[in-house]
Formats: structure tokens, sequence, C-alpha cells
């Protein structure tokens, strides 16, 4: 019997410190988040980062936090609900970090008699940090708990049709009635390492704007090429120029080169090269999160108006779009029949 296994990457349990702190431990503790050896990320993450991070982090889930809980797994279970009924077989969700484990959605899955499962990180872009370590954490429970159980792992779904096609119609949706100066697409930014660590041929990625538009087998695997061919396509679809748009990376941390260009840096420059009107999509999250709805639609926008900006737009992630779960359904569909 086939299923499908649905995985988001988690939240803590509630805003408060005490449940932020675990779950960033976590988090941050995954050799594939921070990919140094287990010594010095303890030390980082347990003897420096631990020490500061959970109060600011609660502090900002407490700004988005909603009556029904985490929004990214709220609205990651209102997909999930969508979606059951337009397809033939059992979907379930998982998340990768926090109390709502792979391990939990494989069982709820085997209970119902399924041993063949669509394996579907919700993420479009393939990085180290979000779908391998999905892979990897789902195939090391599978041999341990559900051996029975066969995977189809869902690629990343960056530049199929039917999803770029839904991305466009949604800023499109969503920018009616607002006349944009600039349409920002901001992806979550990643070491510039993670990109030549996940280079296949070892020799293609460098980083310098030329090898994301280059052919390469590279591609397969790399998030910045995987970013940049998203909002291409998108952006011929919405018939816009070089001018009326740009792409950024958000949310990296301190220490390392991290890709360029920065979306809090860009922002700030904004109103003073005459861009007063800014419309936001961050197209690496199909359900909005910490990331879209504090760091984006809240502190951006704040920070654009502190620089003159005069009206800020955060376009909201396809999250449980009725066009996108179709999309989906569709997909799950092709393969399990």
């Amino acid at each position: 019997m086939k299923g499908v296994l649905l995985v988001n990457l988690g939240s803590p349990e509630s805003p408060a410190p005490k449940d932020v702190k675990p779950y960033l431990d976590e988090f941050l503790m995954d050799k594939y988040v921070i990919d140094v050896p287990y010594l010095l990320r303890a030390l980082l993450v347990r003897g420096i980062i631990l020490r500061k991070r959970p109060e600011e982090s609660a502090h900002a889930y407490a700004k988005i936090w909603w009556e029904e809980g985490s929004p990214l797994v709220v609205l990651s279970e209102r997909m999930q609900q969508k979606l059951q009924p337009l397809v033939n077989v059992p979907v379930s969700l998982a998340m990768r970090y926090g109390s709502m484990t792979i391990e939990k959605g494989l069982q709820e899955l085997s209970d119902k008699g399924v041993t063949d499962v669509m394996l579907f990180p919700l993420y479009p872009q393939y990085a180290m940090a979000s779908t391998l370590t999905i892979l990897v954490k789902a195939e090391e429970i599978r041999k341990k708990k559900f051996p029975h159980m066969t995977f189809t792992d869902v690629p990343a779904f960056y530049n199929k049709p039917d999803y770029i096609k839904n991305l466009a119609d949604s800023i499109q949706k969503h920018v009616v009635g607002f006349e944009y100066d600039h349409l920002l697409f901001s992806y979550h930014g990643i070491p510039e390492r993670h990109i030549r660590k996940t280079d296949v041929t070892k020799s293609h990625c460098k980083i310098d704007g030329s090898c994301c538009t280059t052919p390469s087998p590279a591609h397969e695997f790399c998030y910045r090429h995987q970013c940049y061919e998203t909002t291409r396509q998108v952006v011929k679809l919405l018939g816009l120029s070089e001018d009326q748009y740009s792409l950024t990376f958000q949310s990296r941390l301190a220490g390392d080169k991290w890709l360029e260009p920065y979306t809090d840096v860009e922002i700030d420059s904004m109103p003073a090269k005459g861009i007063k009107k800014l419309a936001v999509v961050t197209p690496a999250f199909v359900s909005d999160c910490l990331e879209t709805l504090e760091e984006i639609a809240m502190r951006a926008k704040e920070d654009f108006e502190a620089k003159g900006g005069e009206e800020f737009l955060a376009i909201p992630c396809l999250n449980d779009d009725d066009q996108w779960c179709r999309t989906v359904s569709k997909w799950i569909r092709d393969w399990s029949e």
C-alpha cells in the first residue's frame, strides 16, 4: 500500500524560552546545519549560541505565535488536511525537528498498512540543511524501525512548471492594488561552503555569477542555482524587466561567508535608490514561518520604513492555497496511480 509523508522544518512547542532552547539545540546540533566536527559544533551551539539565542528567539516567536499554535505547523496541517480528500492514499505530516517527528509520521502510515512511502520534503530548492537532512534522518529511521518500507524521494521542485505557475499566480494575486516599485525575491541563506559540498562534480561551483547559468550536473543539488532558476522562470511569467526585481538571501549567521547579496543590507539601501514601494516574496518556504512572518513582514518592514520607504508588502507563502494543494495532489496521484 502506498502513502505520503510530508516533512517540514518544525517548531518549538511554545514561544517560551524553556521550549525554544531544546528545539534550537536539536536544530543547530544537526551536522547538516552547522557542518563542523561534533566537539566544535557543541562548543559553538551549547557553549555560545544557546546562552543568548533562546531568549531572543522566544521573543521573536511570541510576536508571530497564533492561538492555534506555531504558524508553520498550523499551516502545514491545513495543507495536509486539504490534500487528503484530493488523493487516494494516506497523507501524513512530520517535522524534521520538534515533537512531530519523522518516526511518528512513518508510524502513522505503517499503522494504516503503508509500505511504499512518497517522502516529500516541503522545500522547493535542495539544500544540505533542509532537504538532505530530512532524507538522511528518514532513512536512518526506516532502517531501524520500518525495514519493510520503501521510499520514493520527491526531488526539488524549484523548476516544475506547475509550481512556477502557482508561485507566479500567488504573487499576482497578492499584489493586486499594490503598485510596487520593486519585487524582491528573498531566499533563506546558507554558507557558501554548503554549495561546494553539494557539488557532485567537485569542480563546477565557483559562486562567481557564471556557474549558476552554465549547464552542469551540479545544478541538481545546487541551492544557489535553483534559487536563481526559480526567480528567472517566475519573472518570465510575470513579464518583469531586470530593473523591476532582484534576488537576495536572508537569515545568515555570523562567522562564515554566506550567500550574497544579503536581504537586510539590500532592503536598507532601497529607499535611497528611489524604491519607495517594495513587495517581498520568500520562495524558499512553502509555509509561512518565523523567517517570513517576523524577519520579513515585521523587522524588514520596519527597517525599510525607517530608511524612508513608504509601503511594504510581504507576500504570503503558498501555504494551503487551493491551487497549490491541487498541484501537490496531482503529483501524488501521478505517483500513486
